[in-house]
């Protein structure tokens, strides 16, 4: 441990990309963008942005993209990125890097022919599913009937252009065929241990190494559901890095906050009452789901160092992993 581990936090922030993988407001061409600051003042470098998950039409999700993507060329401090190169250039510069991504493959409406349109638009990760089952594969909320032939012919597609094969929100089976198809890495962008926290939206071991054995990363989600009893602590965070870090090494873990807007007034997002077929209310009782703000992602980098973590360790939590995989796939 570091003899002042703010110090070795702030020393990290400073030099090294700081990574979320996932942010969870809502894909709206309405919503107001200017509110990014959030991750900025937070000191993070890059953000993937959700631009459409199956709970929407398709033709909403290409809506909101473009919305997303005429703000962020026009404002100031925000920078749209291709290239982990550009990441790099967006951090000297102090914007914040963006990429979008999608959760879930309805946004493809059946045409494979979408996920190069998705590409060259700026998406550079994809879901297989959201929650619920879809021409692609199987949700963690719905019988789980596997990657259909569909989905492995988007699995190729996305290999070959270059866009990341992301497993969260999507059921055991679907998961574990993507990843075997998959010739290139994976992640789960923002997915919790099943075995500290049993909730379906968490994850398994066997996926998880499943995952490292890609080369890929797991990100950890800063939920209050999905970390323990709508716990949203740093330390509570801390808890399912550890888990990770011992299970597959910390070489694979990542973090994918999934902050929302809504919960910047710290009462969280009602999600039983949205929509029962995504959001069953077996699995989501709770009058007010809670997470973690991204402010609390430079407390998880002063905590872990706390927790006797290396400096190139915590780099890579905290950005360098999520950063590889990127390298390694991005085209």
């Amino acid at each position: 441990m570091p003899d002042d581990p703010r110090a070795a936090a702030e020393a990290l922030f400073r030099d090294r990309v700081i990574w979320d993988d996932h942010a969870g407001f809502g894909p709206d061409p309405g919503v107001d963008l200017s509110r990014l600051r959030t991750w900025k003042d937070a000191g993070v470098d890059y953000l993937s942005i959700d631009v459409g998950y199956d709970v929407m039409d398709w033709r909403d999700a290409i809506k909101s993209l473009a919305a997303f993507r005429r703000w962020i060329v026009a404002a100031e401090g925000y920078r749209l990125v291709a290239s982990v190169d550009e990441v790099r250039e967006a951090k000297k510069a102090g914007d914040l890097a963006v990429t979008f991504d999608l959760e879930g493959m309805n946004a493809l409406d059946g045409s494979l022919d979408m996920v190069e349109l998705y590409h060259g638009l700026g998406v550079r990760q994809m879901l297989f599913a959201y929650n619920r089952n879809n021409l692609a594969g199987g949700g963690c909320h719905d019988e789980d009937t596997g990657l259909t032939a569909f989905g492995r012919e988007v699995v190729a597609e996305m290999n070959r252009l270059g866009m990341v094969v992301d497993c969260s929100h999507t059921g055991h089976r679907t998961t574990m065929e993507a990843m075997e198809a998959s010739a290139a890495p994976c992640v789960f962008s923002h997915s919790n241990a099943r075995a500290l926290k049993d909730h379906e939206r968490n994850i398994r071991d066997d996926q998880a190494r499943a995952c490292a054995a890609t080369g890929g990363v797991v990100g950890v989600v800063g939920i209050g559901i999905f970390l323990g009893d709508n716990d949203t602590s740093t330390a509570a965070m801390a808890d399912h890095v550890d888990y990770y870090a011992d299970l597959i090494g910390p070489e694979h873990v990542g973090v994918g906050l999934d902050w929302a807007f809504e919960n910047d007034d710290g009462g969280g997002a009602d999600l039983k009452d949205l929509n029962p077929d995504y959001w069953p209310r077996r699995q989501y009782d709770v009058p007010h789901v809670g997470c973690a703000h991204p402010r609390q992602i430079f407390e998880l980098a002063e905590e872990l160092f706390r927790r006797r973590y290396g400096a190139a360790e915590v780099a890579g939590i905290m950005g360098g992993n999520f950063m590889r995989v990127a390298e390694a796939v991005w085209r």
